[in-house]
């Protein structure tokens, strides 16, 4: 009985960081993943970021394994994937923004070191309206799609602009 009530409160205490709110305006940011990489390559960071308050915007990302962080959007133009950084991203109440493969991310440039599959970092999402949220991103295995638990949950989705269509992930 001990050893269930331990499996069960341990995989509280692991899946607890996963999640950062901002609880006074209600941002909340879930399911923060990268991949691994190896040496002179970017970095990524997928994640949702779900707004219960007023709207608002995510206006700048920082980590403190990067020189820089960015937020991307990749999309298609004239059957061309491509990439371009963007300013900021609305987030409304009702319609969760799904940082994902072909989609909206933030890229990490200049890492410190290389990403390794297992380890953990932290990523804040400065808002608008909300301020700086921290959340813990999980590092998954090169090559890595979403993490089972994001695949549970229905998977990747991502509102585009007007015009805009996903491209290929970076």
């Amino acid at each position: 009985m001990i050893r269930v009530l331990l499996r069960v409160f341990g995989g509280l205490l692991i899946s607890a960081p996963c999640i950062a709110y901002a609880q006074q305006t209600g941002v909340q940011v879930e399911h923060a993943w990268s991949r691994a990489t190896v040496p002179g390559q970017t970095g990524v960071i997928y994640l949702t970021i779900t707004d219960t308050g007023a709207p608002d915007r995510l206006t700048s990302v920082a980590s403190p394994v990067a020189a820089s962080a960015a937020l991307h959007e990749s999309f298609s133009e004239n059957g061309v994937s491509k990439m371009r950084e963007i300013a900021g991203l609305a987030v409304s109440p009702g319609a969760p923004v799904t940082l994902a493969p072909g989609g909206y991310h933030i890229m990490l440039m200049g890492l410190k070191q290389p990403l390794k599959q297992g380890d953990a970092f932290p990523v804040t999402l400065t808002f608008e309206k909300a301020g700086p949220v921290t959340a813990n991103v999980t590092v998954e295995k090169p090559g890595a799609g979403a993490p089972a638990a994001h695949d549970a949950m229905g998977g990747a989705s991502m509102p585009m602009p007007a015009g805009g269509a996903p491209g290929k992930a970076p």
